[in-house]
């Protein structure tokens, strides 16, 4: 062996030191496994990570930030820099072999977490987080443009026309997937009536990219990019209460989906299409779209997805009075859930969670305590847990649980509890900009009957009737 320095300290290394770290660095770093050290404002000078962070590839930055000297003779394991980033070691791997992040809420988080000097990124952390709190409107807005601003860059849209034709490969692809999750994190934080015109200019944007030169092989990838656009079109025009434009979405994303042979996704597109119907109280017709998404996923099916389409069949169910029936459905889904290995499932099931499980569970609970008070306080039960169980960025999610929360007390004659409920929600709509939350607010007034006669009821009632009259 011959002497060195320690890359941290810049201290000389024992000829008997084979650990690249002096003694002293070594002890100060005994806790690398939970948290990233503070590096010096040279580390970022490091020629693989300058360019890296040219490239605008948050993978390829971690990879190099894993392998500088700064750690020692041994790169960081991905183990550890995954945990760090609260994501699996499998996970990070794709991360940093894949295409581009354009998640600009996972960009923020992780150059928060291993602290990238802000000057070092091509994005602003923490800028469009702080708009969208102090003005709603307004932060959603500039979200929304750095979302153009990104897929403009990639060649995707234009900016004031339509993208010159070339041909296009698999990244492309790879980044028309990234937009899509993109717009689908704003989805379930704000709601689809501010992002419904984006998403629809960028579900037409895709679709005549199949016009544009590539490879026989990337065909079916590209047709499933396109279901996958119609798709949200659909639901953000079903969140914003443009029904017809939301069945005109879904007709084109299921077709585009059975010519790719997406079986998966053609069944998430029935299941919005259920949604809509159930939304609309068409609860037979809703079944009738169900059952077809089952049949024709076949074998294909992963348990994520059947769970998800067992759940939606047993709302529809117990909508129609067969509560024994939507309860086996509901056990059913339970079965499936327990087997998701979010590995094996498509990438645009992750927002089905335990919450989205559960939510189900209280709202069949609700029909049946419609019938019979028993039941009431299960909905409530279930609802409390579906609450908890969201993630915090699914705060439309959360809402919809809140007003379903504000159903199952007023029917346990818990109506001073239900009002406090139901009073936070009427707010909480107000920044959301989503028809199904409106709706579903306005029908509280079917649940509160029986408690009319009480002050705080009646007065909580004037309100919601205010509320329609303002959304009218």
């Amino acid at each position: 062996m011959t002497p060195a320095n320690c890359p941290r300290c810049g201290g000389r290394l024992a000829r008997d030191n084979d650990t690249g770290r002096c003694a002293p660095c070594q002890a100060a770093e005994r806790d690398r496994l939970s948290t990233p050290p503070a590096v010096p404002d040279s580390f970022w000078d490091h020629e693989p990570v300058r360019t890296a962070l040219a490239r605008r590839h948050l993978g390829q930055v971690i990879r190099a930030y894993r392998h500088h000297p700064y750690h020692g003779r041994s790169p960081l394991p991905q183990s550890v820099v995954a945990g760090w980033l609260g994501i699996t070691q499998a996970q990070l791997s794709r991360i940093e072999n894949g295409p581009a992040l354009v998640h600009l809420d996972r960009l923020t988080h992780w150059a928060t977490v291993l602290r990238i000097p802000p000057g070092s990124l091509w994005f602003a952390v923490g800028s469009m987080a702080d708009e969208v709190r102090t003005t709603p409107d307004l932060g959603r807005r500039s979200l929304l443009a750095g979302i153009a601003a990104v897929s403009a860059g990639a060649g995707l849209v234009g900016v004031g026309e339509q993208p010159r034709p070339r041909r296009i490969g698999s990244a492309d692809v790879s980044r028309l997937n990234a937009v899509l999750e993109l717009y689908r994190s704003v989805d379930y934080e704000c709601g689809g009536g501010l992002l419904y015109r984006e998403v629809a200019r960028f579900a037409e944007s895709v679709y005549r990219m199949l016009d544009w030169s590539h490879g026989p092989g990337l065909t079916p990838r590209l047709v499933a990019a396109v279901a996958a656009a119609r798709q949200l079109a659909g639901w953000t025009a079903l969140d914003a209460g443009r029904h017809t434009d939301a069945q005109r979405h879904f007709a084109a994303g299921e077709r585009a989906a059975m010519s790719a042979d997406d079986a998966p996704l053609a069944a998430l597109i029935r299941y919005s299409q259920a949604k809509q119907l159930q939304h609309l109280r068409h609860n037979q017709d809703a079944l009738a779209a169900l059952r077809l998404a089952h049949s024709e996923l076949g074998s294909r099916a992963t348990p994520a997805v059947t769970a998800l389409l067992w759940g939606a069949e047993a709302a529809s169910t117990a909508a129609l009075g067969d509560h024994r029936s939507a309860l086996t459905l509901l056990g059913r889904a339970s079965d499936q859930f327990e087997r998701v290995d979010p590995e094996r499932e498509p990438t645009w099931m992750a927002f089905y969670d335990r919450g989205e499980l559960l939510a189900q569970y209280g709202r069949v609970y609700r029909d049946m305590a419609r019938q019979a008070g028993t039941h009431a306080a299960q909905a409530v039960r279930s609802v409390e847990e579906a609450i908890v169980a969201f993630g915090p960025a699914n705060v439309r999610s959360m809402v919809l649980n809140e007003v379903g929360l504000c159903s199952a007390l007023f029917l346990t004659d818990e109506p001073e509890r239900a009002v406090a409920v139901g009073t936070r929600v009427v707010e909480q709509s107000r920044a959301l900009s989503s028809s199904r939350v409106v709706d579903r607010v306005l029908n509280l007034r079917r649940d509160l009957g029986r408690h009319r006669h009480l002050p705080v009821v009646a007065e909580f009632e004037r309100t919601l009737t205010a509320r329609a009259a303002a959304t009218a």
